[in-house]
């Protein structure tokens, strides 16, 4: 069976592991208090082009999210997001579990724009009722989305006025980020990303480390504190030189950029065969999740030789469907469905 429906089944890159091994029986503080967390902090600090940021690690992305929401949110505000957000739909109601409605605006591409924001917003405080219902305190943004689309940098830019303009926060959820950063007509750099927004994350978990997304915070309001907050919510590591070891390994040597341009590469290559044999995308991207419209019969006869993720039904003889790619996906995987999806 070759996997096609995530970017987290494999482990880790080699170049992490033999750090880990060489590193295993160090003794160092514990609780990200260490010299590799120290040493991964200020590397990503200087891809930022953020010398003031704030760097936490944590496991996983959900934890991230659900950290940094609840601790920037007052009890009576919500989250805005896209219909599609990972926080709406992936997450079994976590960010209401810590007390904040997630408000969703609807998108057909994972996308939210400053305009639909502006909306919500006056919507709210022209309301004559406005404090019967939740306030909107912050905007949520995947990067890339849901879907595999990629925000502009102008795109970006609007956001976080408006987000400024309305008093809320931009958070930009980056557990995908590689592949955005490498996707083909991406113009947002970390750099950007660092001065367009309130807190963001990089993804380790979905591109190469065994574990870990990196929150980084250019906000002074939500720098205090957020350290109680991380160790309140579960997510304070007692071993966490784990985390910075990787990121830190993932930071030297574009090891963090050569990871996303492979799975873009290969996703093209897949997105090229759907295009030859002339199965249309149910979302256009070029990151590397693939969403093509395919027959219904051609995917039971590929049931037992490729896993896929289900999207929804186009109609009745028509599914559309996810083939993901990871930073360590197999050329030749990929040849073997290009291949069968030409010859569909």
């Amino acid at each position: 069976m070759i996997r096609f429906n995530c970017d987290y089944s494999e482990g880790a890159h080699e170049r992490i592991l033999k750090r880990l091994a060489e590193t295993n029986l160090e003794q160092t503080p514990g609780y990200g208090e260490d010299h590799y967390c120290a040493e991964a902090a200020e590397l990503i600090r200087k891809a930022c082009g953020a010398p003031d940021a704030a760097v936490h690690f944590l496991v996983g992305g959900t934890q991230a999210n659900l950290t940094v929401i609840a601790a920037a949110l007052r009890p009576h505000q919500g989250a805005v997001g896209a219909q599609t957000a990972h926080i709406h739909c992936h997450e079994t109601g976590s960010i209401e579990a810590t007390g904040h409605k997630v408000l969703p605006l609807p998108s057909a591409d994972g996308k939210i724009n400053a305009a639909q924001v502006k909306e919500l917003y006056e919507s709210h405080i022209h309301d004559e009722s406005f404090e019967h219902t939740v306030q909107p305190g912050m905007v949520y943004i995947s990067h890339p989305t849901e879907l595999g689309t990629i925000y502009t940098k102008q795109e970006l830019k609007e956001l976080h006025a408006v987000c400024r303009e309305c008093g809320m926060y931009l958070f930009v959820d980056g557990a995908r980020l590689a592949y955005a950063l490498e996707a083909e007509g991406n113009d947002v750099e970390l750099t950007d990303l660092a001065a367009n927004c309130d807190v963001f994350y990089i993804g380790g978990t979905k591109v190469g480390a065994l574990f870990g997304e990196a929150v980084v915070i250019m906000n002074n309001q939500l720098k205090k504190d957020f350290r109680y907050m991380i160790k309140q919510r579960g997510g304070m590591l007692a071993k966490g030189r784990l985390l910075g070891l990787q990121f830190a390994e993932l930071f030297k040597d574009g090891l963090y950029r050569e990871m996303g341009r492979h799975a873009d590469r290969l996703a093209g290559e897949i997105r090229s065969a759907c295009a030859d044999r002339g199965y249309p995308l149910y979302v256009p991207n070029t990151t590397n999740q693939i969403f093509p419209v395919i027959p219904d019969a051609v995917l039971e006869s590929w049931k037992d030789k490729y896993t896929y993720t289900y999207q929804c039904r186009v109609d009745s003889e028509h599914s559309a469907v996810c083939f993901c790619t990871s930073w360590a996906t197999k050329p030749e995987d990929v040849k073997a469905l290009a291949d069968d999806i030409r010859n569909s």
